[in-house]
């Protein structure tokens, strides 16, 4: 989407972005499948699975990175299947190596295997080193405007709350908690983990999220490419509704048109 009139520019390390629709790479039934949908959803940063995608780590394994090229999208290494700050150190360094320096990485943290939810405490200590380390942080975490306000101050150049738990396609299940966390953003906020459909990642753009953040939308649904082209659009129109402004909710009817000058 080009940046409008009316918009700021969507920056994420130093770099200006056109599209805000970020996209994984897991779950699609092949390399072709990733690729059609990546090209299709317009996304210009692709987040990678470290320790669950090849990119390198594994010679004589098909790689990833051929046909998600580093020269077309910014890679996003990530932690998914870390489980302590330790791991997702690890984890975020071995990617620094197999991507020439790469310092833009997105940390999450889990708590369990059956809610996926993050593990706000190993979390915020994983965040202190890998920040300290020299890395540019964009870190998963809990809807807790606390915890995300003690992220930012931490330097972590962006926030990634969950909308809903990962894989679930709930949608947008915390709005006001959301809105919280955005009204005292200092770095952007990106809806991380719970779109099920268009229609939730349209919602998350119109409450102002600079982006979104999916993977299981888009590699779940009967036509992958399909939905990937949906998402686009969603992205689209749900900032141009935020920057629009949405008219005022009333509990009765306003005429459309002027009552003044009737014929009688």
């Amino acid at each position: 989407m080009s940046t409008t009139a009316h918009d700021k520019p969507f920056i994420l390390a130093g770099r200006t972005y056109e599209s805000r629709l970020l996209v994984g790479t897991g779950k699609y039934k092949d390399l072709e499948e990733t690729r059609a949908a990546i090209e299709a959803s317009g996304a210009e940063i692709v987040t990678v699975a470290v320790r669950r995608t090849n990119i390198g780590q594994n010679p004589g394994e098909p790689n990833l990175l051929d046909v998600i090229s580093p020269e077309r999208y910014t890679i996003l290494p990530n932690t998914a299947g870390c489980y302590t700050a330790e791991e997702a150190v690890r984890t975020c360094r071995l990617a620094r190596e197999l991507l020439d320096g790469h310092k833009l990485v997105k940390l999450e943290v889990l708590a369990d295997q059956k809610t996926l939810f993050p593990n706000v405490i190993e979390t915020l200590k994983a965040a202190e080193v890998l920040v300290k380390d020299g890395f540019d942080v964009m870190v998963y975490t809990s809807d807790d405007p606390i915890i995300a306000r003690q992220l930012a101050e931490m330097g972590c150049i962006a926030v990634m709350p969950l909308a809903g738990l990962i894989g679930t396609g709930l949608g947008i299940c915390n709005p006001y908690n959301l809105r919280i966390i955005l009204e005292e953003a200092t770095v952007p906020v990106l809806v991380d983990a719970g779109v099920g459909t268009a229609s939730d990642a349209t919602i998350a753009m119109e409450l102002g999220c600079e982006a979104v953040l999916m993977n299981s939308a888009i590699a779940h649904a009967q036509n992958p490419v399909l939905m990937a082209q949906a998402m686009k659009h969603a992205i689209e129109a749900g900032r141009l509704a935020y920057l629009a402004g949405r008219m005022p909710k009333k509990l009765y009817a306003s005429a459309s048109s002027p009552l003044e000058g009737l014929i009688r």
